[in-house]
């Protein structure tokens, strides 16, 4: 097999190796979509078990986006969902009792609608707001086997009964509300089910008016001491698998292991607790005033619907309900049993030091951080010494072997640097040349399909240099001990992402021992031995990518028209595309010069077709919507009015909708210049802070004549301070 090389020219390695580039995504992109199927009978057949059904979920969410709709705090809607609650609630206290009048089992439902009016400080986007609320109202229900003992130590399920403006939130977080119920009812049909310990199932009716039902409920209820974690049910999104994105201790992370359907990754946990995210959940009041751990877990998929009118129940994705259904109750009968570790967390609890992570179908793996350092370690030091007990290629006089490594990493180094900046030149191209940004944002893969070439094409180009200069195998084993060099490094850092690197070079590694049996010669690597060690780390970046991208690529349509979305994007496609193809760069050497150059021209010509077809790309269509924000006001003083508008993403064209707008419906022909947006810009108060992503455009409108303001005349507002107190420890 010494001829490999002579028998297998680019072209045909290429397609050899194409199964696995083809394959892989695809097996991953599978699993990814990977959806229960959605079960509307409310028994498993044949049985008097009850299941959960997703036909009953979405009936709750359709009743409260569609029947009653928009549920702003303080609407009339709102309201309506309070009293809707408020029956469903006893309709489970019926049944909990009539289940305990004919089977004497150890069950109390108890009810409790809670009113009441608070303050609180509340930090977002790096800035301090007051938050102050009246009479508002949670529905609690507590289910029990009637002891103290067994209501000492409660498990809390928390879910958001509003929504926002303007969304009628079917997803957000109507299913949530559903699936809350749904669990109540199989739990209660369960044979012989009765709870060791309580759960406390919070429908709290103010999440979007920033957590204030979650406040008023971790601060005066009285049932909320009693609870030692969390579970929090949110959306933000209609597709997919709900993700696990927040566990803030050892136990529940155990805990999760339980569920049928794990989906939940350490990489998720520190992006979101990094803040990068610009979002939050009821899990912050819990955390900060019960002191409570727990999991934060939310749909996530087709997150362009979140807070826009089209989050209804015809546009969430068949078994998400389900999904997110039976993973909810594999936890709740779990924490509730003999087995839970909720009494074990009445003292505390400390952050978790594990990394975990769902790889492929069912899997979930987790062990903890000094596991992960051992682990690592001694996979970078067997790297070492493979490396240096088989190494056989001629060394130039004057080098040594970690010369040779060398000047192998540093090929690699300019590699991955190519990877990083060719992606960004696209996106200097598309934004300030083409004027044609954001032409990605309707589909999350996308931006592959425009970065990816660039993202080869920096890669390739810095090796034209190098090429016959350093040995095919040097730079094989380079990667080798500069992955699992990064994976212990970063571990060592209690960066639970390591584990990332681990999981391409431990492959890596593998193959590379065993790649002696595949060819003759010892400085030689067999073009199977491409194919064995790329598939792990094509497997693990793409089951790791597609959801990144699916979260990041909808969330750069409400960053700000200042943000630097496409170079957010490429090095997102960067960042994902670099540990997915290690051995891209090795194989770069395989096939001389010339080979290579071809290769840039092909890969040249690939990067300029995906940049000419993006450039007649439409960022928007019907169902991945441009964020419009638009304000009507009224000066009562001077009768003067204007209409504010708004984008939050930097995409084109939208100085052309103001501009018709203005010589529709202006005092002028043309478009104002837009307004300097900052912390004294009182026009976007109702949406602070997340008015400093916008780049408002204030137009005068024309008003009649004779035209008399309603609000004066003996109407006219008046503002005054009916409480005036300041906390300077609480810093309210």
């Amino acid at each position: 097999m010494a001829s490999h090389r002579r028998q297998w020219g680019a072209l045909s390695s290429l397609l050899f190796l194409a199964p696995v580039f083809i394959a892989v995504p695809w097996l991953a992109y599978r699993n990814h979509r990977t959806l229960p199927e959605p079960e509307y009978r409310l028994f498993k057949p044949g049985t008097n078990i009850p299941q959960i059904a997703e036909s009953e979920i979405l009936g709750v969410a359709k009743f409260l986006s569609e029947e009653i709709g928009y549920r702003t705090v303080g609407t009339e809607e709102h309201a309506a969902a309070d009293q809707w609650m408020v029956i469903q609630a006893n309709k489970i206290k019926e049944e909990c009792e009539n289940v305990v009048a004919k089977t004497g089992r150890k069950l109390q439902c108890e009810v409790s609608r809670q009113q009441g009016s608070g303050y609180h400080r509340f930090d977002m986007m790096g800035k301090r707001l007051y938050k102050t609320y009246n009479d508002l109202s949670n529905i609690i229900v507590r289910i029990s086997d009637g002891s103290e003992e067994g209501k000492e130590h409660a498990l809390l399920v928390n879910a958001h009964l509003d929504s926002t403006l303007p969304s009628p939130g079917a997803a957000d977080d109507a299913i949530s509300v559903g699936v809350m119920l749904d669990c109540m009812r199989v739990l209660l049909a369960t044979p012989d089910w009765s709870p060791k310990h309580a759960a406390i199932f919070l429908f709290n009716h103010a999440e979007e008016s920033l957590q204030d039902g979650s406040h008023l409920f971790s601060t005066q209820h009285p049932w909320a001491k009693t609870a030692r974690a969390v579970i929090n049910l949110e959306a933000a999104g209609t597709t997919g698998r709900e993700l696990l994105f927040q566990a803030t201790s050892e136990q529940m992370i155990e805990a999760y292991s339980h569920v049928p359907r794990p989906y939940g990754t350490v990489f998720a946990n520190e992006i979101f607790s990094s803040g990068i995210i610009l979002s939050d959940t009821d899990f912050r009041q819990f955390e900060q005033y019960l002191n409570i751990t727990g999991l934060d877990m939310a749909i996530v998929g087709n997150s362009y619907l979140y807070h826009m009118r089209k989050d209804l129940v015809e546009n969430i994705e068949p078994g998400v309900a389900q999904h997110m259904g039976e993973n909810t109750l594999a936890l709740i009968s779990y924490l509730t049993s003999d087995k839970s570790p909720i009494p074990d967390l009445a003292g505390g609890y400390t952050k978790p030091r594990t990394v975990y992570f769902t790889y492929v179908g069912r899997l979930f793996f987790s062990y903890s951080f000094a596991t992960a350092k051992i682990m690592y370690g001694l996979l970078f030091l067997a790297s070492v010494g493979l490396v240096k007990f088989t190494f056989a290629e001629p060394i130039p006089k004057g080098s040594g072997l970690w010369t040779v490594q060398g000047n192998a990493a540093k090929a690699v180094s300019l590699g991955v640097a190519g990877t990083f900046i060719a992606p960004n030149v696209v996106a200097v191209l598309m934004r300030q040349v083409l004027q044609k940004n954001l032409s990605w944002f309707s589909d999350p893969l996308a931006p592959v399909v425009l970065y990816g070439p660039a993202c080869l094409l920096g890669a390739l180009v810095p090796q034209y240099f190098f090429v016959g200069k350093i040995h095919e195998r040097t730079l094989w084993t380079s990667i080798l001990l500069m992955q699992t060099f990064m994976a212990l490094g970063l571990q060592w850092m209690n960066i639970g992402s390591a584990a990332l690197f681990f999981m391409s070079s431990l492959p890596l590694f593998i193959v590379t021992v065993t790649n002696p049996l595949f060819v003759s010669g010892s400085g030689d690597v067999a073009l199977i031995s491409y194919a064995l060690g790329q598939i792990f780390p094509l497997l693990t970046s793409s089951l790791l990518g597609i959801p990144t991208l699916e979260v990041f690529v909808p969330l750069t349509g409400r960053m700000g028209a200042e943000a630097p979305s496409d170079h957010i994007i490429a090095i997102l496609v960067a960042v994902l595309g670099a540990p997915a193809f290690p051995l891209a760069i090795p194989l770069m050497h395989r096939f001389g010069k010339r080979a290579l150059l071809r290769g840039i021209i092909v890969t040249s010509v690939l990067a300029a077709g995906s940049i000419a077809f993006f450039s007649a790309r439409d960022p928007f269509d019907a169902m991945h919507q441009k964020r419009v924000f638009v304000l009507h006001m009224e000066n009562v003083t001077t009768s003067e009015q204007h209409l504010h508008l708004a984008a939050s993403d930097g995409a084109p064209g939208f100085e052309i909708l103001v501009d018709e707008i203005v010589r529709e419906f202006g005092t002028t022909d043309h478009a104002p210049a837009p307004v300097i947006m900052n912390d004294h810009n009182s026009d976007w108060d109702s949406l602070y802070p997340f008015s400093a992503f916008l780049t408002p455009f204030k137009v005068p409108l024309a008003v009649p004549k004779n035209y008399v303001s309603p609000w004066v005349n003996g109407r006219k507002f008046s503002i005054y301070a009916i409480e005036d107190e300041k906390d300077l420890v609480g810093g309210t």
